[in-house]
């Protein structure tokens, strides 16, 4: 009989040989928490590779082929579903962002990713690589932009962003780029699209002030957290840390202000930006 053909690489591959690794883990008799077991890794974790929430690591793929007896299915395939136009270190939290029910976001710094407009992420990216040259700032730009595209959705998924009063008050590319960033957050907020708070430098020490926070759902898949550092990044799924990472949103957002009051805020430093009365 012959084996499982490669897996077009065009059509969702994650989703493809997540569908796959579930029928084989199946077919063998085995629940997730079995197949996790000579992987070393939890039940979970299987659960998000078979969800394509997680990509499957060649290590993986090559024991899983042993354990499942697919011949080198998995080993062939995983290459494929691991092609990402992102850096490494945010390839599997960016393809999970696009699977998420539900996606909650702290950042200290800058406006986040999926809010970020042509300009605004242009700046950032010349400001990390200063020696780019055009063709690949123009790249990098065009994937950030190309994950917002959840946000054509009208309800799915549930946005939820607290923003440090500092992501409103560095001027990242110039007054006219923050002008328009900020009223580009407010037109999401106003569409009810995204639900955000910003944190006043007023409300002094909070919960999260190690660094931003992302948190993600999923209807059939074990919720994620994404924790960021200075070009390095890693996803949890333990479920002690998630609910810690979990609590730690919820203080943040207990000392933001209002969603009301934050698009006040916004809006006005928006129009300060505009009319060149902002001051840093």
């Amino acid at each position: 009989m012959p084996g499982p053909k490669d897996l077009d690489p065009s059509t969702s591959p994650r989703a493809l040989l997540g569908a796959e690794l579930r029928h084989a883990r199946i077919k063998a008799g085995l629940t997730q928490d079995d197949l996790g077991d000579p992987l070393f890794v939890s039940g979970s974790y299987i659960g998000q590779m078979e969800a394509g929430t997680r990509r499957i690591l060649r290590e993986h793929a090559v024991r899983l082929d042993e354990v499942l007896g697919t011949t080198d299915f998995f080993t062939r395939n995983c290459e494929a579903s691991g092609k990402s136009r992102y850096p490494d270190h945010f390839a599997e939290a960016a393809e999970a962002e696009a699977m998420a029910e539900s996606i909650r976001v702290y950042e200290p710094l800058l406006v986040p990713g999926l809010l970020q407009t042509d300009a605004y992420a242009r700046a950032v990216f010349r400001a990390y690589w200063r020696t780019a040259d055009s063709e690949v700032i123009d790249r990098l730009v065009e994937a950030r932009l190309e994950r917002a595209r959840l946000l054509d959705d009208p309800t799915r998924p549930l946005l939820w962003f607290v923003l440090d009063e500092a992501v409103l008050r560095r001027k990242v590319g110039g007054a006219e780029t923050m002008a328009e960033v900020l009223r580009h957050i407010v037109e999401l907020a106003r569409r009810s699209r995204i639900i955000v708070q910003v944190l006043p430098f007023d409300a002094g020490a909070h919960a999260s002030l190690e660094g931003p926070l992302k948190l993600m759902t999923f209807t059939d898949a074990p919720p994620l957290a994404y924790l960021q550092g200075l070009g390095t990044g890693r996803l949890e799924d333990d479920p002690a840390a998630i609910a810690r990472h979990r609590l730690t949103y919820d203080l943040v957002g207990a000392s933001a202000l209002s969603p009301e009051r934050s698009l006040a805020l916004i809006a006005s430093v928006a129009e300060d930006y505009a009319h060149g009365e902002h001051q840093p």
